[in-house]
């Protein structure tokens, strides 16, 4: 009778171990699945906002060539600037990665210079076309600025999901990275000096 009550015991620590292992064995599952598919909602975010900025950023690109040619007419002696303009167009074009972030920071820096130019010549700044040209360039900066805010924002998500626990293990396993910030270039934080 002790014995049999003993092996009945047993008998029902073993199911109970077993069916925790169980429990536990689907949880994990469940919840990897679950992680991992976060995971992957988050990348796809993260693609859907680089190709909306991407998509802002190629119209930069066709525009710039229509305001150096404006520019040219009244400006023959500023060559360099308009070269660097050309320059910094085409690497932002063909940059990729890390280096893509670089690179239109570049062409911005050189955007500016070629908008300074209407300051020393007034009848550029008075000329219609380069007029509507500036004013879509502002308006597609602006544009630029919030496809980055956004894609920034679905990085940093991205980049504190994968180093949270418990999403960091499964991270690892998945081999998953952070992803790069479209941040501004240290020229564009800095204040604006304005002299009078």
């Amino acid at each position: 009778m002790v014995l049999s009550a003993l092996s009945l015991g047993a008998t029902i620590g073993i199911g109970v171990g077993v069916g925790v292992v169980v429990i536990g064995g689907i949880t994990y599952v469940g919840m990897s699945i679950s992680i991992k598919n976060k995971f992957v909602e988050s990348e796809v975010l993260i693609d859907e906002s680089f190709s909306t900025m991407d998509v802002y950023l190629k119209k930069r690109h066709d525009l710039i060539p229509n305001l150096v040619e404006t520019v040219k007419g009244y400006a023959k002696h500023e060559s360099a600037t308009l070269e660097a303009v050309v320059a910094a167009r085409n690497t932002a074009r063909t940059a990729v990665g890390g280096a893509r972030a670089e690179a239109e920071g570049a062409l911005d820096n050189v955007c500016g210079r070629l908008m300074m130019m209407q300051e020393t010549y007034p009848a550029l700044k008075a000329d219609t076309q380069f007029i509507m040209l500036q004013r879509e360039l502002g308006e597609i900066e602006d544009e630029i600025s919030q496809a980055r805010s956004y894609y920034n924002a679905t990085v940093k998500k991205f980049n504190t999901e994968i180093r949270k626990f418990p999403g960091s293990h499964f991270a690892s396993k998945m081999k998953l990275e952070q992803r790069p910030f479209f941040e501004a270039q240290v020229a564009e934080r800095e204040n604006v000096k304005v002299t009078f």
